[in-house]
């Protein structure tokens, strides 16, 4: 397709989204179900008007997904406020490590006897599908730095984290598939793909996030109206967060988010003294820490929602015969209301969740663009083309009806949250809100 007809199209649509974005909230759809839409109409299900080859486009693919992941990433770390002594983030973390490593078990095993992959095959479906998406799952995620609600806290903790927990079984896949050294008994996966992977990551993210927050408070300490350029600021600690991970060899996912939390922690201590923990300081007590931070997260938010509208425009052309194979579809059920509720339920025992927040982060586990970078990513491998093929019809009907089931129940379920939790709050009018 020529160039100008791709502007065409997607300014279309970002006009059209942007025209609908209010009459969406008031009715059980989502403006990533019409972006989806658009996507199969272009597509060779309806108009064939575009066409792309997950086979033959792998690496563009990848590199587009991997954008939009960081971005949505670094996102999610700025709206997480709350400091890491706070009780609220053991749910966060059990759901990235425990829950999805269950969750990759589980689809793993499904995957040998359901659909008879190789067992490196099937480890890669599992950590294709476990992460649930930063990028989509915006409507269940954080509103806000003050949003302070222990269910949106949980998912966007959860989002934010296991797009990073899940590459050490990326790894261990294509490692069981013959194309990825692991090591004797799994030794080499253990020490450089989990362990130092992992807090690797982590702490590139979180040092140069300090960083760079502390280097550009200082060269602002006497602007008190304004932080500017803020868009540079944004794409450059992501930039440099990601490469110095991926350069040492560690997850630049972790390293991305990392790189957000810890710019958000050097805003919270600077502002503890003025704001509690349940607030963000009215305008004219505003930090210039908090202002870098709310103008670098209000930046990021606007470039997410341009790569969502992109991403999810093209998984929608991918909708194709031939790589949707039908008997695959059986599978999307057994995932959301079998597997991931198991995960979800053992990995929180104990963990102090109301039935309501279970049930709801049970039914939320929203995949999306970061299972098509982890698709694309482990393909990129070297995988056989027709188990390449069966991993593409698996995650693109999980990827399709997330966005079309999700996205139908998100309005009326989080509707129903909201008025349950103020009920709560008006027949105890001193509990807290979380």
């Amino acid at each position: 397709m020529k160039m100008e007809f791709w502007y065409l199209v997607l300014g279309g649509l970002l006009v059209v989204a942007a025209l609908l974005t209010s009459p969406l909230k008031r009715w059980p759809l989502t403006p990533t179900m019409l972006y989806l839409g658009f996507g199969i109409l272009l597509g060779p299900l309806v108009f064939s008007t575009i066409k792309i080859h997950p086979l033959l486009h792998t690496e563009v693919l990848e590199r587009a997904a991997e954008l939009a992941v960081i971005v949505s990433l670094f996102t999610a770390g700025l709206k997480l406020r709350t400091p890491f002594r706070h009780g609220k983030w053991t749910i966060p973390i059990r759901l990235a490590f425990i829950s999805m490593t269950l969750t990759v078990g589980m689809v793993a095993v499904v995957g040998v006897v359901g659909f008879g992959l190789p067992l490196g095959a099937a480890i890669l479906l599992g950590a294709v599908l476990a992460p649930t998406d930063p990028v989509m799952a915006s409507a269940v995620q954080l509103e806000s730095a003050a949003d302070r609600d222990k269910l949106r806290f949980s998912l966007t903790g959860e989002a934010g984290l296991n797009d990073g927990t899940a590459f050490p079984f990326v790894m261990l896949g294509v490692g069981v598939l013959g194309l990825h050294e692991i090591g004797d008994w799994g030794w080499r996966w253990f020490t450089i793909d989990v362990l130092w992977a992992i807090t690797g990551g982590l702490a590139i993210g979180a040092l140069l996030g300090i960083a760079v927050g502390r280097v550009v408070l200082y060269l602002r300490r006497d602007d008190r109206e304004r932080v500017g350029h803020e868009e540079f600021l944004t794409l450059g600690l992501i930039g440099i967060s990601y490469g110095a991970a991926l350069i040492a060899h560690t997850y630049g996912f972790l390293a991305v988010f990392a790189a957000g939390l810890a710019l958000r922690k050097m805003e919270y201590r600077e502002t503890e003294a003025k704001s509690t923990e349940s607030s963000i300081p009215d305008t004219g007590s505003k930090t210039v820490s908090l202002r870098l931070a709310e103008s670098v997260l209000n930046f990021n938010e606007r470039i997410e929602r341009i790569l969502e509208v992109a991403l999810v425009l093209v998984i929608g052309i991918m909708l194709t015969p031939e790589f949707l194979n039908l008997n695959d579809l059986w599978f999307v059920p057994i995932l959301f209301l079998i597997i991931r509720p198991v995960a979800v339920v053992v990995g929180l025992i104990g963990g102090g969740v109301s039935r309501t927040q279970l049930s709801l982060i049970s039914w939320f586990g929203i995949r999306g663009i970061g299972s098509i970078y982890y698709l694309t990513h482990g393909i990129g491998y070297g995988v056989a083309s027709d188990t390449a093929r069966q991993l593409i019809s698996i995650t693109l009907w999980v990827i399709a009806s997330s966005v079309v089931i999700h996205g139908i129940s998100v309005t009326p379920l989080m509707s129903w949250y909201q008025l349950n939790r103020r009920g709560q709050v008006a027949a105890a009018p001193g509990s807290s809100n979380e």
